[in-house]
């Protein structure tokens, strides 16, 4: 349980269009509408939790996420789904685990990274670049892929 700080302007662009666009006038109805384009988002990615509810504070840039997942694994990468979306400054952990772990380690995107550079960086080993890859599917979809602002697990 915590809060997980991120970049408002990196991330996935979920919302401005589609059922995520509504009316200004109407901010209820607008976070009601982000809430559920990052919770159609979290299922997009095949990860799951026990009665999962997403809240979404549009004024704060807040996503409030609750449920119980298995592992911390799967907390983790839906932390990270919730918190790399475009519009998102932080995100407050309500999330319980079955299983417990030692606490998640994040590591935050700067121009220049590559997923070898942060690898030697944390193993002292570049060619270990696969565990954080491994560790951030299927956020990411290929290890090159990555951008300034975005949020990564680093497995211990």
């Amino acid at each position: 349980m915590g809060l997980f700080s991120f970049i408002k302007e990196a991330g996935e662009k979920l919302f401005g269009h589609g059922e995520a666009q509504a009316s200004q006038s109407d901010p209820a109805v607008a976070n009601a509408s982000a809430a559920n384009a990052i919770k159609d988002y979290i299922a997009r990615m095949n990860l799951s939790a026990e009665e999962l509810s997403v809240g979404f504070d549009g004024a704060s840039g807040t996503v409030t996420v609750a449920g119980k997942v298995a592992t911390q694994a799967v907390k983790e990468k839906i932390l990270l789904c919730c918190g790399n979306v475009a519009g998102v400054v932080q995100v407050e952990d309500q999330l319980t685990v079955a299983e417990a772990a030692a606490e998640p380690q994040f590591y935050t995107v700067v121009r220049g990274d590559t997923l070898s550079k942060i690898a030697r960086e944390y193993y002292a080993n570049a060619n270990d670049y696969m565990k954080i890859f491994e560790a951030n599917k299927p956020m990411l979809a290929h290890p090159d892929k990555i951008y300034p602002g975005q949020v990564l697990r680093i497995p211990k």
